[in-house]
């Protein structure tokens, strides 16, 4: 799938890069969502500039605290 992502915290001109990354298989009790439309959230900016001691929660951080979509895929359960 294609995504935008950082896999260090800093400017977005910096850090910020747009390519493919492995599309994920939901697990048991989760649902995939294929994004049709994501905004920019500031809690995502502040965490990608690491503000306030945020530091990232996974290696390759894919920002998203809005967006809209429909279900494609379901895991067991």
């Amino acid at each position: 799938m294609r995504a935008a992502f950082y896999e260090r915290q800093g400017p977005a001109h910096q850090v910020l890069q747009v390519g493919d990354v492995p599309t994920p298989q939901p697990r048991p009790g989760e649902v995939r969502v294929r994004v049709a439309v994501s905004g920019i959230h500031v809690g995502d900016i502040d965490k990608r500039r690491g503000w306030w001691g945020s530091t990232m929660a996974f290696p390759r951080v894919i920002p998203h605290g809005d967006g809209a979509g429909v279900i494609d895929a379901v895991g067991a359960g």
